[in-house]
């Protein structure tokens, strides 16, 4: 009875304190999911400062063309016409995995674990004579600009099956579901310059031949969903490179991959081309 008649005689003050109280705790949620977003999907951005500007953007335009889009269930085809033009669009723990050539054997390709003190260094990008130009890149709908780019490079367009779909959008979550929309970019354009260039039919023959390990098992993301549309369905590409192996120096380190042309390094995750075709 008593404390009826206390809540009955300080019902406002009652009220005025738990609206405090709830907008104290909507603060902090706010704050803390601030954090984590910046952590999470933004990778290390301070540091990444040749990440495209436009990038979420870039990202969130696709939700709806995403949505309205029909997944082919026909066989993957490779187009003969030239890529369509890039156009003007406004240490993470990742199982990011090692990425071999088709003609390579697994022997020339096998990677091995070694002690700290026989450290293997890390292999840098070759510098153009004339510095790269970041923005020219970004304008192009890249979303990483790199100082070593490829103005010659191009992939044809491939259209997915409704089975190769779902597989490398679990592939890309397998790989590097800790890199975001950018990181499923780049495991998404590696699988697609596998097709590319190395002929590939099937996204399992990627993961087969190439020698990927990231688990397809745990299903996958909203981000990943838009990053194999954005590299395969709209025809884009993640860097203005070719990109053939990946893999993880947190993980393993690789004197193979680090005597490869080294590209991009993207949360930890280390990108590399072949040097010859």
């Amino acid at each position: 009875m008593k404390l009826k008649k206390f809540i009955r005689s300080n019902k406002n003050i009652i009220i005025v304190v738990l609206l405090v109280v709830v907008a104290v705790l909507l603060a902090v949620h706010t704050i803390i999911s601030d954090a984590i977003l910046a952590k999470d999907d933004g990778i290390e951005l301070q540091a990444n400062t040749n990440v495209n500007p436009r990038y979420r953007a870039i990202m969130e335009s696709g939700t709806a063309a995403l949505a309205q889009s029909v997944p082919s269930t026909a066989e993957n085809t490779v187009s003969d016409s030239t890529p369509a033009t890039k156009q003007e669009t406004t240490a993470p723990k990742t199982t990011a995995a090692k990425s071999t050539a088709a003609e390579t054997t697994q022997e020339e390709t096998q990677v091995t674990t070694i002690s700290p003190t026989e450290d293997i260094p890390f292999a840098t990008a070759i510098k153009p004579e004339t510095p790269a130009d970041y923005n020219a890149q970004w304008d192009l709908g890249y979303l990483i600009a790199i100082d070593n780019p490829d103005t010659s490079y191009s992939c044809a367009k491939i259209t997915l099956t409704e089975k190769d779909r779902d597989l490398l959008e679990r592939l890309c979550m397998g790989e590097f579901g800790s890199g975001g929309f950018i990181g499923a970019c780049l495991i998404a354009q590696s699988v697609k310059d596998a097709m590319c260039f190395d002929g590939f039919k099937t996204v399992e023959e990627v993961i087969k031949k190439c020698h990927y390990t990231g688990s397809t098992d745990i299903g996958t993301s909203d981000e990943c969903r838009r990053a194999v549309h954005y590299i395969f369905d709209e025809n884009r590409d993640a860097v203005q490179h070719r990109i053939m192996y990946m893999y993880n120096p947190y993980m393993v380190q690789s004197a193979f991959h680090e005597s490869q042309n080294f590209i991009l390094s993207f949360a930890g995750v280390r990108f590399f081309d072949r040097w010859n075709y």
